[in-house]
């Protein structure tokens, strides 16, 4: 279910047409959660503005059934790649997901450098008092 104004969404792992997995998504309070298992539950966790970049693949079954798979590229030292794999309205996911990352790091004025790690080679300031005045 995807709830542009309140930028939730929610939907499972479809096998064909119907979400009958154990494989849960939602995105709430500015994460992404992916729940999986039936008996040991597994959950993890994902900063939006931490996803760097996001494609979409629909084979043919996929395209049949109204499904798709979306991969996310996230600066995440736990998960740096994320399939939300079979997810109905795949187009619509994908660019909303899109619009709430950029939105994220606009709030958190997060930029490039910042999610490349260039901000942490930042030479020492010899004397402080010049860099105040």
């Amino acid at each position: 279910m995807l709830d542009i104004e309140k930028k939730t969404w929610s939907d499972r792992k479809h096998f064909l047409w119907w979400p009958i997995t154990f494989t849960k998504y939602r995105i709430e309070k500015e994460r992404l959660y992916l729940t999986t298992g039936c008996f040991t539950v597994r959950e993890e966790e994902c900063l939006l503005y931490r996803i760097m970049d996001i494609s979409l693949e629909r084979s043919l079954g996929n395209r049949i059934c109204g499904t798709g798979t979306i991969r996310l590229t996230a600066k995440d030292s736990s998960n740096s790649v994320i399939y939300l794999e079979k997810v109905s309205n795949p187009s619509e996911v994908k660019d909303a997901i899109s619009r709430w990352v950029e939105e994220e790091r606009t709030a958190k004025r997060v930029v490039g450098r910042d999610m490349y790690g260039a901000s942490s080679h930042i030479d020492e300031i010899e004397d402080v008092d010049d860099f105040i005045h």
